[in-house]
């Protein structure tokens, strides 16, 4: 992986993101120790409103996260390039208020890729995002870190995502 642009699939479309639209409940689970061999996972409950921007080509979603540690928010912001026919996807977390590195990507069917670089605890790594659109009212989305440029990931958060009424 050159940079982190480079993603093994791109949808092309600006809609890829519209079944997210709207109200969800959300159950988390992160694993409590990231790249350290931990299998120890913690879940919690939270909430999600997803809004489109710029007539589509963006969308913002807003969070509510129970976590143990804390109650906080968060938000996604995701940028369709309509050029390079690619998303980007930021997190910021009100905690910190920093924007984290953009993964990039696209979907191929209903599953989308997204690959960034970042760090973690001081040390270079790569940040994959896998979607899954799992049908009316039903997202799935998965977090997984690499500390040797993509030989091996750790999964370490999970959402599982069900359409509020």
């Amino acid at each position: 992986m050159s940079d982190q642009t480079d993603s093994p699939q791109s949808s092309g479309r600006a809609d890829d993101f519209d079944f997210l639209f709207g109200p969800w409940w959300v159950a988390h689970r992160k694993l409590r120790h990231r790249l350290a061999g931990s299998t120890d996972w913690i879940a919690f409950d939270g909430r999600c409103e997803v809004r489109p921007l710029l007539g589509g080509a963006a969308n913002l979603d807003e969070n509510w996260l129970d976590d143990p540690s804390g109650a906080y928010r968060a938000l996604t912001i995701r940028l369709f390039d309509r050029h390079a026919a690619r998303w980007s996807i930021r997190w910021v977390d009100a905690r910190v208020m920093h924007m984290e590195p953009p993964v990039v990507g696209g979907f191929d069917g209903d599953e989308g890729v997204f690959l960034g670089r970042d760090e973690w605890a001081g040390r270079p790594i790569l940040v994959r995002f896998i979607w899954r659109r799992l049908g009316p009212g039903r997202a799935h989305w998965e977090q997984a870190f690499s500390d040797d440029e993509g030989q091996a990931w750790e999964a370490n958060w999970t959402m599982d995502f069900t359409r509020a009424a």
